[in-house]
Formats: structure tokens, sequence, C-alpha cells
């Protein structure tokens, strides 16, 4: 199998960690992304020469572009890319949550991933040749209380992914979002709930979410299908998770 690049944003822990490690180890060569770096230095030590570590906020317009210019000459046609990085912030409803944190999520989940996008796919439409694989979320499809603005952003991530396939139709590139359902071993509920351990244990306690590894795993399949073929999005939950009833409010 002919050798990848393969560029992820938020890659220094949960999905994206395990999503950057996963191609390394198979000998491709990884761009990994993050504000933080310590993790992909080592990383980066492990499989020396496969990868790139690449300190970037990807909110920052400019500097995502000047980034994604100065790459080495090595890493710059990139084959896939997978837009990772992203949060959700606090679980309070629409009336009461901090519009801090409704910046924060829209300018990550919204703004970072088109900026990134923007930035590469010139150059794999010049190419004809390319995977834009977005991490959405079943968030963006199935409302809950509180999801309010994360779901709405995750929403927006699974309608620019139809989109982009309608605009990449015939150029050899293709587009997928992954929405995952309920996902543990991650920091994900931890941000969520502002580094309260305790309250984020209990989202998953009792249950086997989906992990890491799962996302890692679907994100390569993914990689790996031929040219031809266009997966617009996978919608994934773990066994112990589906749909419930619609609410009602009754007056007592």
């Amino acid at each position: 199998m002919k050798q990848k690049t393969i560029l992820v944003t938020g890659a220094s822990a949960g999905f994206g960690l395990a999503i950057a490690e996963r191609f390394a180890k198979r000998g491709d060569k990884v761009i990994a992304c993050s504000r933080r770096t310590a993790s992909l230095e080592a990383l980066a030590a492990e499989y020396a020469g496969r990868v790139w570590v690449l300190q970037l906020d990807v909110q920052d317009r400019a500097a995502v572009a000047a980034a994604i210019e100065s790459l080495p000459v090595e890493f710059q046609q990139i084959d896939v890319l997978v837009n990772n990085a992203g949060l959700a912030l606090g679980l309070e409803p629409a009336q009461a949550a901090s519009l801090d944190d409704w910046d924060t999520m829209i300018a990550t989940n919204c703004s970072g991933l088109v900026y990134v996008t923007r930035a590469v796919l010139p150059g794999m439409v010049e190419r004809e040749r390319g995977q834009v694989i977005n991490i959405g979320s079943t968030a963006g499809l199935f409302p809950y209380p509180g999801g309010n603005v994360y779901g709405a952003t995750k929403a927006f991530v699974h309608q620019f992914t139809n989109n982009l396939n309608a605009d990449l139709v015939a150029t050899g590139v293709r587009a997928t979002c992954i929405e995952p359902g309920m996902s543990g071993g991650t920091e994900f509920s931890s941000v969520r709930f502002k580094g309260d351990d305790s309250r984020a244990a209990s989202v998953y306690a009792g249950t086997q979410p989906l992990s890491a590894e799962d996302i890692a795993d679907t994100v390569e399949w993914l990689a790996d299908r031929p040219a031809h073929v266009t997966i617009g999005s996978i919608t994934m939950m773990p066994n112990c998770q589906s749909f419930g009833p619609m609410v009602v409010k009754r007056k007592q």
C-alpha cells in the first residue's frame, strides 16, 4: 500500500493522538497538530522521520495558512486531512449558558475546521486525490438538553461535509463526517465540565463507551477505501446507547 501523508488536528490527546499513532505505526507520514505538543514530541521521537509536530491553534486563521505553507517538502502533499480539533463546554440550558463558551466552541468546531480545510484543499484538488475526514458527533443529528451550541456546531460539520462533496464531485477528492456517540477514555467530558473529573466520570458509569481506538480504526478504514468510493457520513454509537423517546412535559 502506498505511503500516505496524514494531517491530524487536535492530535495531542484522545481521538487525535490515537489517529496519529495509528498511521505512524503503520508507516505513513503524519503531521500532528495541536496547541499542546509535549505528547507529540514523544510520538515524533518514537517514529523518527514519520511524524512532523506542528504547534497550531486552529482558531488562528493566519497561523493556519502560514503553517500549511511552511511544511517541509516531504510533508507537503497531504493525502488525508482529519479535522479532529473540537470541544464541548458546559451543559447549561441556552438561557443560562456562557457566551464565552459558545464563542469558543464556534471558533474551534466551525471556524477552525473551515480554516484548515481551506488551506489544505487546493493542493488535494490540484493533485486530483485526497480525503477530508471531519469528526462530527451524534449531537449534530439528535438534540439533547444542554447540547445547544455544541450540537449546532456539529450539525455544521455534517452539512459542511455534504457541501464539500457537492463541490468536489469528480475531482478525485472526497469528504466524510464521522459522528460518534458516547466516547470514553478521552478529555472530552473533563473539558466540558471544566476539570470536574468526578462529574466527567459519572457520564460513563456502568457503560462501555466507544474508545479513541474505535475512532482511529474507522479513520484508517476510510483512508483505505478505493479512490472512486465516497463515504458521506458514518454514525457510530456504543451498543449501550441508542435513541430515546420524545420528551413530553405535562401540566400537573
